[in-house]
């Protein structure tokens, strides 16, 4: 047994925190005491046990209050507790169960009966422990991935001033047309994070172009259209960022079969492009460009319905454009 298992023996006679000291002290676990309740809270919230071996029938405080109060205290909450009890009736183990106990132990107990229980329990116990702290690692990895792709964002921000904010905007507002969608849980964190990256590809396009102050000439737009292939070249060797490589690769797309790198069409582009296609157009339209002013709100509404079916998905464009209508005295439609 790993001498780094601790257990906890809660008695308030001596005899019996020592008989069942005998059976697990050979065993290699490390073992605590305790000869009350009190001193059983506070000593569990010191060492955190993997195991409380606790007896019922204690005076002042009993097993099944210990029971329920270490249950409401967050650090040692979901350590296992055993209660070890000469009542058998089921209405006992009834009042055990609802204070919070794991199992129980019926005295006199058996002692081989008692080693199995606790290799059992705390065994159960490591491996619940060991996959909280993944779990754990996980969402902290995931974290700095974020954080990560946050910085990426605003880096590309910054290297255009006229669109500063964009990022955040589009994301903040894709996040919630999705939403309104029905989309939910990872696929919605694979848009948000699509959403962030969506012009990473720029990276590659030369500042003569992307902070021309006028419309590009035709060689300059053969250049431009080509960051949605280098955001892919870019991410899809990130094996984190393969479920939200559509916005950036797609979002050029249009409904009709018009668009780039691709020429995809209809349904055939993926969902989250189609989302972010409209969100993409009208903040662009609704904010300053080196090349010319941001339009009227009503303008850009009556823009963006003009172009479902053509270069939007029909119903994505009338989810967004319910969504302007419920802020349309915020937005001065």
């Amino acid at each position: 047994m790993n001498s780094q298992t601790t257990v906890l023996i809660v008695d308030d006679q001596a005899r019996g925190r020592e008989a069942l000291a005998s059976v697990l002290e050979p065993e290699g676990y490390r073992l605590t005491f305790a000869s009350n309740g009190a001193e059983a809270i506070e000593v569990a919230q010191c060492v955190i046990p993997d195991l409380v071996l606790l007896d019922v029938m204690m005076p002042e405080m009993d097993g099944f209050e210990v029971c329920r109060r270490m249950r409401s205290h967050l650090s040692i909450a979901l350590v296992p507790i055993l209660l070890v009890t000469a009542l058998d009736d089921q209405d006992s183990r009834i009042q055990g169960i609802e204070a919070g106990a794991d199992d129980f132990l019926t005295k006199p107990f058996n002692r081989a009966e008692l080693r199995a229980r606790v290799r059992t329990i705390t065994r159960l116990n490591r491996f619940r422990t060991l996959l909280d702290e993944r779990q754990q690692a996980a969402e902290e990895l995931t974290k700095a991935y974020d954080a990560t792709l946050e910085g990426w964002s605003r880096a590309l921000d910054l290297r255009d001033h006229e669109t500063e904010g964009h990022s955040r905007r589009v994301t903040e507002m894709t996040v919630r047309l999705a939403s309104d969608l029905g989309i939910t849980g990872t696929d919605l964190e694979h848009i948000r994070r699509g959403a962030l990256l969506h012009d990473i590809g720029k990276m590659g396009v030369p500042d003569a172009i992307l902070l021309k102050p006028g419309p590009l000439n035709d060689a300059e737009w053969v250049v431009m259209r080509r960051h949605p292939a280098m955001a892919y070249e870019l991410l899809a060797p990130i094996s984190y960022l393969h479920n939200s490589l559509d916005i950036p690769w797609c979002h050029h797309e249009k409904w009709d079969g018009s668009g780039y790198p691709r020429g995809l069409a209809g349904e055939s582009i993926p969902l989250a492009a189609r989302i972010f296609a409209v969100i993409d157009v009208w903040d662009a339209l609704s904010n300053d460009r080196p090349y010319r002013r941001a339009w009227p709100p009503e303008k850009v509404y009556q823009h963006l319905a003009s172009l479902a079916g053509s270069h939007f998905d029909p119903a994505v464009a009338a989810a967004f454009l319910r969504m302007l209508d419920a802020q349309r005295d915020q937005l001065g439609l």
